[in-house]
């Protein structure tokens, strides 16, 4: 089988980025307007002239840098914030005393805010209370005085700056956090799919030769004790498992990266897919002597990894009423095909299941009906029911939803982000 890594990104940052964008280029706008309603006011225009040709030529050439966080660099935040504040303190050079005085708009205006924005976005929010406190300093030199106006648009900056940017720390730290729980997610699925390949084969052949080999005695007696030992470490390690590390942060500046692992292959909705598989066909070489089944006369049509999965369901029920009920036990297959769903129980005539008993099997590492069975359905997003009465025998029930199974992807659209 193939496999591909498959990345997710995740960046809710980037939305403020395409919004500051915006802003840079209304607000150059909106100061040019403003310059160009009062030109005659000023003192020296042509100071004014060359520094919004400077600021405009700056503004559009610089749009691909606040187009992400990456590109967004310490030296170029630096810079347009420089250009910012000698906007501000030409003001006074540029305009007359007496608008400066009446509160008139510095030359940049409302531009300024951009750039203070944009060390919230990228830094947080102690850059952006840096950024805000220097702004805040050439506003006052401007006006020569406190003014209240002044001291408003001043705080007013400083606050709105921060809290964004306290908002953009919070989000990345939301992000990694998601990205670490989906990365833990793939890793459990990943983990039960190994643990269930492991108890339908390894685990059974460990546990026979156990039995065997005491039945036996002499030298296979110690073959058997050391199978039940590595039966003992194997279900041990299977039921924990390991999580790998999270490379969630591996590009924060691009948003947080999850990778998870798949494999294409027959049945796993890669290239190797075909069509849909009667499910009669995997289920008729466990009809026997022992064992009946009843199937519709039609054929019951599944995709090929659902059509696998629960014919390995029924195998492992079946090897548990063989475990547990004894070689002579009978069992019965029943499979219908409803509109929505095909349901197919298994019902042996065993002594049933002791009240809580598979609680205790899976504290203890025993998985069989947990993974093999519970966990195949799980992942199909169907369900398994046990029903046991001590004394009347054992009956599971197995439901697949058909409309789950008729996507491409294996996990279904209701698990894709």
């Amino acid at each position: 089988m193939a496999r591909r890594d498959t990345v997710i990104r995740m960046s809710v940052e980037q939305p403020l980025w395409r919004a500051l964008t915006g802003y840079r280029v209304l607000t150059m706008i909106y100061a040019i307007g403003l310059f160009a309603s009062a030109h005659d006011e000023f003192t020296r225009p042509w100071l004014a002239v060359a520094y919004f040709a400077v600021l405009g030529a700056w503004t559009l050439a610089t749009l691909p840098r606040v187009a992400s966080a990456a590109a967004c660099t310490k030296p170029f935040l630096a810079a347009d914030l420089a250009v910012a504040l000698t906007g501000i303190l030409l003001t006074p050079v540029a305009d007359a005393a007496e608008r400066v005085h009446d509160g008139g708009p510095t030359l940049p205006s409302i531009w300024t805010a951009g750039s203070v924005l944009a060390f919230a976005v990228k830094g947080g929010w102690r850059w952006a209370a840096l950024a805000s406190t220097l702004v805040a300093v050439a506003n006052l030199v401007e006006r020569g005085n406190p003014a209240r106006d002044t001291v408003h648009n001043v705080v007013l900056v400083w606050v709105a700056s921060i809290a964004i940017g306290y908002v953009v720390e919070v989000a990345r730290a939301s992000e990694r956090t998601l990205a670490r729980a989906l990365e833990i997610e793939a890793a459990t699925r990943e983990r039960e799919r190994l643990a269930r390949d492991i108890h339908d084969g390894v685990l059974q052949v460990l546990a026979m030769v156990q039995r065997r080999g005491a039945v036996i005695g002499g030298e296979a007696a110690e073959l058997g004790r050391m199978a039940g030992e590595q039966e003992v470490a194997l279900r041990t390690l299977v039921s924990g498992g390991l999580v790998p590390a999270s490379r969630a942060s591996e590009d924060t500046a691009r948003g947080a990266v999850v990778r998870t692992v798949e494999e294409d292959g027959p049945g796993d909705g890669g290239p190797g897919d075909g069509g849909p598989v009667d499910l009669r066909s995997l289920l008729a070489p466990h009809a026997g002597s022992r064992v009946s089944l009843a199937e519709p006369g039609a054929p019951v049509l599944l995709a090929p990894r659902a059509a696998r999965e629960v014919a390995a369901a029924v195998g492992a029920a079946l090897d548990n009423v063989r475990r547990h009920a004894g070689e002579q036990a009978r069992a019965w297959i029943l499979v219908e095909d409803e509109p929505d769903e095909v349901i197919v129980t298994v019902r042996d005539d065993g002594p049933g299941i002791p009240e809580g008993r598979l609680a205790q099997a899976e504290g203890e590492g025993r998985l069989g009906v947990a993974l093999s069975i519970r966990g195949r359905l799980r992942d199909l997003g169907g369900s398994a029911d046990v029903i046991s009465v001590p004394g009347q025998g054992t009956e599971v029930e197995l439901r697949v939803p058909k409309d789950r199974q008729r996507t491409n992807d294996p996990r279904g659209k209701a698990e894709q982000r």
